[in-house]
């Protein structure tokens, strides 16, 4: 048994005081949550926790042995980070796919401008898969979209991003200077992947003023637009046989932020403030939601937009 692990979810679970939420955090499913817990307490001997149908409460030992598991857990993770720096300091940072390689490129370049003697580790997870690796100790630091179930985990500040409509170009409404989101009726739509809180959020706006899609299509490309078959939602994008065009009254809202677990080291704190002003520079990001149109370039291989 890897007794780390299993006192890793231990204290997760001591945390929420509820299975299910603790598995959310965890990003596995709640039956193997509780055998693993099981197999600890027929390791120790002991009884870790008092489960009813309405609540879970740790029993006396389980409160005793939660003090040690937080000592222990702290202890392995300085002694990874002692051994990580024999090769240079590394901070594992969690990005959405969705933000392109130009804005990730430009986290990168950011970071190291900074002057910080710690390797910036990038890799592309959804906000939901970057939760569970931050609560599981995977990740130091992550850019999560909201919404997004993450108990437990520290915020920075957020940013607003004002999505556009992007067609094709033959669609007449390609022409106007602006849409209105009723304006899209009939039509079928394209949302990235991986988002769910964001794509519940964004389809209620939608149905809110008055476009309720024929279909919704998840994928990281724009093909079903450039063949006029549907529209997406995203930051300005200039592309041969397609069409950006501003939503009137900014109806959307893109929320994002950084996201740590426990307390921020300097090397987070660092990314965070980098992190704040690339958004801002190069993908439309503001604090007020009031975000102005900048030209991004697209990245067809592997997101909607870079």
């Amino acid at each position: 048994m890897d007794l780390v692990k299993h006192l890793r979810y231990f204290t997760v679970v001591a945390e929420e005081l509820h299975f299910g939420n603790a598995a959310a955090r965890l990003g596995m499913a709640q039956p193997p949550l509780s055998q693993r817990i099981r197999r600890l307490e027929e390791e120790l001997g002991v009884r870790l926790f008092d489960r009813s149908s309405r609540q879970v409460r740790l029993t006396g030992a389980g409160r005793a042995i939660l003090a040690e598991a937080g000592e222990i857990l702290v202890r392995v993770d300085r002694l990874r980070v002692l051994a990580g720096r024999g090769e240079g300091a590394v901070l594992r940072v969690g990005v959405p796919p969705d933000l392109g390689s130009a804005v990730i490129a430009a986290l990168i370049a950011g970071f190291e401008e900074a002057g910080d003697d710690v390797r910036l580790a990038p890799a592309e997870l959804w906000s939901a898969d970057q939760a569970a690796a931050l609560a599981s100790g995977a990740l130091d630091v992550g850019v999560l979209r909201h919404p997004v179930a993450a108990p437990g985990l520290n915020l920075g500040p957020v940013l607003v991003q004002r999505p556009g409509v992007v067609l094709a170009a033959s669609d007449p409404l390609a022409a106007a200077p602006s849409v209105h989101l009723a304006d899209l009726a009939g039509r079928r739509l394209v949302l990235f992947p991986g988002e769910p809180g964001l794509h519940e959020e964004t389809l209620a706006e939608c149905r809110r003023h008055g476009f309720v899609p024929e279909e919704v299509h998840e994928a990281q490309t724009l093909g079903l637009v450039m063949a006029g078959a549907a529209v997406a939602f995203g930051p300005r994008v200039e592309l041969p046989g397609l069409r950006w065009r501003p939503l009137l009254g900014a109806p959307l809202a893109w929320r994002i932020s950084t996201a740590w677990r426990g307390e921020a080291s300097p090397a987070a704190v660092a990314f965070g403030a980098v992190a704040v002003r690339v958004l801002k520079e190069n993908a439309g990001m503001t604090d007020d939601g009031a975000a102005p149109v900048r030209q991004v370039r697209a990245r067809p291989s592997s997101g909607f937009l870079a």
